[in-house]
């Protein structure tokens, strides 16, 4: 992912340039099409299970990305493969089974703050695995993060619908927590191991080489095809599963790119502190509870993320 360099004036560095109005436009399309993602699984599990969702999210990202995914095949070195699997298969493929069936018991909002782990993870997967440095602030940023969690899993409750709470189903946000080291892995695999590919090509080819097992298991090992044709709302929810397959990995990714074309990387992560607020504003409006132990635990995982992005 290439990040705009600054252009020095003279024997001092210029200050960092403005970022231009398109960025910010970015990232809020970005902020909202990764916090919408919570409520669209949710939407999707009135019908189907969290395996089918899963294999369905996947099937369908990696189908509509096939053609492009056909025409880098010959052009990336075999030797990148393994690491492309690894990719698809902690960074992608299990996430989407660990998101769903997570939000069978977890509240879409509270997923969405869960997620934010994704950057303590990348931090910790980094430092253990591909010697980057581990200052005092990222650790302080790190033990920050994991303390919101236990703060929002264990004090928070589930915040989910008033007819399914349960305080014990906050623990289902474990299976995020996860699917966001996975995440924090397959972000070190793709800068350290795969360098060099765009995030369009490292995306297609890893659902190339995840999406043919997601759609046998979707078609051949599930109800998925039976509850289409019977189950009311099926389509309505099968069509909530293709928007989140399209929108939050083909459409995401290339915005992503393109934000990071225009501005730092700092300022593309910073999407980060939005997703959250637009994951609970939309369960909030479908009815799901919030409350300060909520807010709490929020704040502290944030907090965490902007220490160990503003560490040096």
């Amino acid at each position: 992912m290439a990040v705009t360099p600054q252009t020095p004036l003279g024997p001092q560095a210029a200050a960092p340039a403005p970022t231009p109005a398109a960025a910010w436009g970015l990232l809020l399309v970005l902020a909202a099409i990764w916090g919408t993602s919570f409520i669209l699984m949710k939407k999707g599990l009135v019908v189907f299970s969290a395996l089918e969702l899963g294999a369905c999210r996947v099937s369908v990202a990696a189908l509509l990305l096939l053609p492009f995914a056909l025409r880098q095949v010959g052009r990336v070195e075999r030797t990148r493969f393994k690491w492309l699997a690894l990719s698809g298969l902690v960074g992608t493929l299990l996430p989407a089974f660990l998101f769903a069936y997570a939000e069978t018991r977890l509240a879409s909002g509270l997923a969405g703050v869960l997620n934010a782990l994704t950057a303590v993870f990348a931090l910790l997967a980094g430092a253990l695995l591909f010697g980057q440095r581990l200052t005092g602030a990222r650790t302080l940023g790190v033990g920050l993060g994991l303390v919101g969690t236990v703060v929002l899993m264990g004090l928070g409750g589930a915040g989910a619908a008033t007819t399914t709470t349960s305080a014990g189903n906050a623990w289902y946000g474990l299976y995020i927590v996860a699917a966001t080291a996975g995440y924090g892995l397959s972000v070190n695999v793709i800068k350290y191991k795969l360098s060099g590919l765009t995030p369009l090509t490292v995306t297609a080819m890893l659902l190339l080489l995840i999406g043919g097992p997601a759609l046998a298991y979707l078609l051949l090992g599930t109800s998925f095809v039976h509850k289409l044709a019977v189950v009311p709302g099926a389509w309505a929810a099968f069509g909530y599963i293709a928007l989140l397959a399209t929108m939050s990995t083909a459409v995401a990714m290339v915005l992503f790119n393109k934000l990071l074309q225009q501005s730092t990387a700092l300022f593309a992560s910073s999407s980060t502190y939005l997703i959250p607020i637009v994951a609970l504003g939309l369960g909030a409006l479908d009815g799901e509870a919030f409350n300060l132990w909520h807010a709490a635990g929020m704040a502290i995982i944030l907090a965490g993320v902007f220490i160990i992005h503003r560490a040096r």
